[in-house]
């Protein structure tokens, strides 16, 4: 009873933080049901992961943004706008791919500068200014696709960084059915997790700070072992994970797991969205605005890159791959 008891005690406390989650997990069930089980079959979650690895590097680009309370209108439109000048620096300017590829890095970085002055120097609010910015991108990428509507790309090396999968292991013959590939990566992500669960947990100890009962810690690894386990086994029965995607997405995230947990200027980041008047007495607060802000720009030109390079083409506007 212990064990129950403590499950309702952690759940009443965290509702908040569990809420989203069980939210998506009866929004699952409901479309599986209604589907006959389409919807979780394993084509249809290879298409669902490989088609919103552009949105996942934005996602993740964001994250420091967010935690330092401010918001950015501005990069759904900047990504598509960049991606279209990729597009144009190899059809028409005829630039190779690693020239292209640090161009439009470097161009959503200075785009992403002239809004953090507007911040950060000019003190205007975040929403106003990328809410201009959101505008501006948005007219740009209606500006330089004009001519055409649509401008497609016929570089197979920059198609490739949103299509095609991660291939299987050679000469492994048994299920012939199964991405071998898929489901090692699969068990090192479950490695990877339950390590760092538990590295966690020890200097959480060793701090001195609460952890979860044991009984309930043993529970959540297991419980998230087994969602990664089965979530590659189902990608395993199709074809993968896109190769170029996917591996671009996992950069970027052990990137920001990096910045964010093991630097200053994360600790600082998070010092002053938790408490930015406290945070001034220690750090300049103005500063760590465009820092947060640095790498979502070049987020937002890598998702620019990722949208263009899966649909092989610029548009007028955005669509879903």
């Amino acid at each position: 009873m212990s064990f129950l008891s403590d499950v309702r005690k952690i759940f009443r406390e965290n509702i908040r933080d569990y809420g989203m989650f069980i939210a998506l997990g009866v929004i699952w069930l409901i479309f599986a049901i209604t589907t006959d089980g389409l919807f979780i079959s394993s084509r249809n979650l290879v298409n669902l992961v490989n088609q919103t690895g552009y949105i996942a590097v934005l996602a993740v680009g964001m994250t420091l943004v967010i935690v330092i309370r401010h918001i950015d209108l501005s990069v759904g439109f900047l990504a598509g706008f960049l991606g279209a000048v990729a597009a144009i620096a190899m059809v028409s300017w005829n630039l190779p791919v690693w020239v292209v590829i640090p161009l439009i890095m470097v161009f959503g970085i200075i785009a992403g500068l002239v809004t953090s002055f507007l911040v950060a120097v000019l003190g205007i609010p975040a929403f106003v200014a990328t809410l201009a910015g959101w505008l501006g991108y948005r007219g740009a990428l209606q500006l330089v696709t004009r001519a055409t509507g649509t401008i497609i790309i016929p570089n197979e090396a920059f198609n490739a960084l949103g299509n095609g999968f991660i291939p299987d292991f050679p000469g492994l013959t048994f299920w012939p059915e199964i991405h071998k590939a898929t489901l090692f990566l699969g068990l090192i992500s479950i490695i990877l997790y339950v390590s760092s669960a538990i590295r966690s947990r020890q200097k959480r100890g060793n701090d001195h700070i609460d952890n979860l009962p044991l009984p309930i810690f043993i529970f959540q690894l297991v419980f998230f072992s087994a969602l990664i386990g089965g979530g590659s086994w189902i990608l395993a029965g199709y074809q993968g994970f896109d190769r170029g995607q996917a591996v671009i997405v996992l950069v970027v995230v052990l990137a920001y797991d990096f910045i964010a947990r093991r630097t200053v200027l994360g600790r600082h980041i998070y010092a002053v969205g938790g408490n930015p008047e406290a945070a001034e007495l220690v750090v300049s607060v103005s500063r760590k605005s465009p820092m947060s802000s640095l790498a979502l720009w070049a987020c937002s030109a890598l998702s620019g890159m990722l949208f263009a390079a899966r649909t092989r083409s610029a548009r007028r506007q955005p669509q879903p791959a």
